[in-house]
């Protein structure tokens, strides 16, 4: 069997890692990078931190509208399997990466293994959320991480070739977990303290580009009782710039992270701040109490386990939840057998 996996940003490289290993264990192996994350701190590091193998695709496409990154994707991914011509393309998430995979695919009559299946946020104003919808829709494995993302397909009518497989990224990080607690000195070079910090990200479309709803999120971020480590995704960096912080702020920007630093930072932080999906889930694994900055979320079952507390962009809420929030009674398991990688490819090899 020869599977091409498409990845392009942060969150697939991580969900990739523990499928690639599976399946290079007996199959041919094709990985293509859309260059979707270019930046070193958010691609190169990935790559040697996960031990992922060099892609033997390089696209190069980096950032831009999303129409004109969607298209340019496409194109490009359509000339590598027109000459590959794979029995599976795995397309992973809800990026651009993952529409343009799926779309040059099926075009191309391959069969779609979507992992991450059935999350809806029911906010169409979300890219992310079209992305979903459009990915499902053209699928032929839909590779869900939970039984409420199978209830959403179910709602949508989608029911063949949906199965409940569990959560890559999960084990992605019960790999990760150990090795940071080893490796990881970044609580020594940022000079921080266990649960003596509070952990923020932003990147999120309806946040950066959207220079008022920003600047409430800092406000909200300013008012912490913690100093705020604030480890700067790319295309913030440029809305930040429109954006003033307040005097004497406890907000402290620094650099994207790689995987291990990120994992040994979340665990170690009284608190995380983001409107990341990813962080949500790791933060809850690892029982860091999460504030979301978005006002919906596709991961409730974080929020009704009481592991984490949507905000939007208000202020006063922001403030609120970081003063309020304490650490949840329990860690979820975030082992899981058999491991999703081999529930995954057992499908891939059956179908």
């Amino acid at each position: 069997m020869r599977v091409v996996s498409v990845v392009g940003a942060r969150p697939q490289f991580i969900k990739a890692a523990p499928l690639l290993r599976a399946l290079r264990s007996s199959h041919t192996s094709v990985l293509v990078h859309t260059g979707q994350h270019y930046d070193a701190n958010m691609s190169r590091a990935f790559f040697d931190e996960l031990q992922l193998p060099e892609p033997d695709h390089y696209l190069g496409v980096g950032s831009g509208r999303h129409g004109t990154q969607t298209g340019e994707m496409l194109a490009r991914l359509e000339t590598v399997l027109t000459a590959d011509r794979p029995d599976w393309v795995v397309a992973f998430g809800d990026t651009n990466t993952t529409l343009a995979a799926a779309l040059a695919a099926s075009k191309l009559c391959i069969p779609i293994a979507h992992v991450e299946a059935g999350l809806r946020s029911f906010n169409r104003a979300m890219p992310e959320e079209i992305n979903r919808i459009v990915v499902d829709a053209l699928a032929d494995l839909l590779l869900c991480p939970t039984g409420t993302a199978v209830e959403n397909l179910e709602r949508e009518g989608l029911t063949r070739g949906v199965h409940q497989v569990g959560d890559l990224m999960a084990e992605a990080l019960a790999d990760a977990c150990s090795r940071a607690a080893a490796q990881s000195s970044v609580l020594q070079r940022l000079e921080l303290t266990e649960r003596g910090f509070v952990l923020a990200t932003v990147h999120r479309a309806e946040n950066t580009d959207d220079r008022e709803r920003l600047q409430r999120i800092l406000r909200g971020l300013e008012s912490a009782s913690h100093p705020v480590v604030f480890p700067v995704h790319p295309r913030t960096r440029a809305a930040l710039a429109d954006v003033a912080l307040g005097p004497g702020s406890a907000v402290r920007m620094i650099e994207p992270v790689g995987y291990i630093d990120m994992v040994r930072l979340i665990s170690a932080a009284c608190v995380v701040a983001t409107d990341s999906g990813g962080l949500q889930k790791e933060a809850y694994w690892l029982g860091t109490p999460c504030v979301t900055l978005r006002d919906e979320t596709e991961w409730v079952e974080t929020v009704e386990a009481g592991g984490n507390t949507l905000v939007g962009a208000d202020s006063a809420a922001i403030a609120h939840a970081l003063a309020q929030i304490t650490p949840t009674a329990r860690r979820p398991d975030i082992h899981q057998h058999p491991p999703p990688s081999r529930r995954i490819l057992d499908l891939l090899t059956a179908a």
